[in-house]
């Protein structure tokens, strides 16, 4: 019996030295979706108190878009709506780096959508305790025919 206990002793630290010398899973960056947007009650550790913005808000981001985004003719000819899902990050100071296009339409689409977000001014950064901190965002880039295209609405806030 004393060397049977011994054998299971020796057997668990084995697997347990295997599981320890086993690399840690890596983290992906923190990624924050235009229609999930919201301050934190109690935010993680690695995300922030309060979102990067865009000047003017959902209203601003949307007037910018009808003001600069041009519909590429070769979509319209074969009539391509949807959305290019772009990613970039909001720098601490505001300004965005690293645009690219995380899910594509149309080759025509996804280079007017990376020419529009060369254009974009800076946004408000996020904040982490106060301080600005540097996030990546998803941001959809509507194309479409007017008739077929729709604008998402936020949910009507409640006093």
């Amino acid at each position: 019996m004393k060397h049977l206990s011994f054998i299971l002793l020796l057997v668990s630290l084995g697997l347990w030295e295997a599981r320890a010398q086993q690399p840690a899973p890596s983290r992906k960056p923190i990624e924050l979706k235009t229609t999930q947007m919201q301050a934190q009650a109690k935010p993680a550790a690695n995300r922030p108190d309060v979102p990067p913005q865009f000047p003017g808000g959902a209203k601003g981001l949307n007037q910018f878009f009808q003001q600069n985004l041009k519909y590429p003719e070769a979509a319209l000819a074969q009539q391509i709506s949807g959305h290019v899902v772009m990613t970039f990050t909001v720098e601490a100071d505001g300004h965005l780096t690293n645009p690219s296009v995380a899910q594509p339409l149309s080759p025509e689409c996804d280079t007017e959508a990376l020419r529009v977000l060369g254009q974009m001014p800076a946004w408000k950064p996020a904040t982490r305790k106060g301080q600005p901190v540097p996030i990546q965002v998803r941001l959809p880039v509507p194309f479409g025919v007017s008739e077929g295209l729709q604008v998402e609405q936020g949910k009507p806030k409640f006093n």
